[in-house]
């Protein structure tokens, strides 16, 4: 089991409603049944930041790296990337991700509590 995370491009919704509703609707069109997009410029810029703090769980021989599944990449398409981190780690890492892409002025979506992340 992972604790999951929905990184988007575009304006931050008004409420944890609304962006329930805008997270579904990038997830139908770009990860679930559609033709796979590449992950957008600023999409890709924020998983390699990501990466820059923790390896890829692909190369982590150490067992150090948050990601429940890799590579982190595949997770990303078009302007949204899902991606799960292990519940050890959850804490910390979805911390760091949320913070990081408010930096990077991307919309940072809790999929398991149906909120937005500060």
């Amino acid at each position: 089991m992972s604790y999951d995370l929905a990184v988007w491009e575009g304006a931050r919704p008004a409420d944890d409603r609304t962006a329930g509703r805008v997270f579904t609707d990038l997830y139908d069109r770009y990860l679930d049944g559609g033709p796979e997009e590449p992950a957008s410029e600023r999409v890709e810029a924020y998983v390699a930041a990501l990466l820059e703090r923790w390896c890829d769980v692909t190369e982590d021989e150490e067992g150090t790296a948050p990601w429940s599944a890799g590579p982190l990449i595949n997770g990303a398409s078009g302007p949204l990337v899902y991606f799960g981190m292990s519940w050890g780690m959850a804490e910390e890492a979805s911390a760091y991700a949320a913070g990081l892409a408010d930096s990077m002025g991307l919309v940072c979506f809790d999929v398991q509590q149906d909120r937005l992340r500060p």
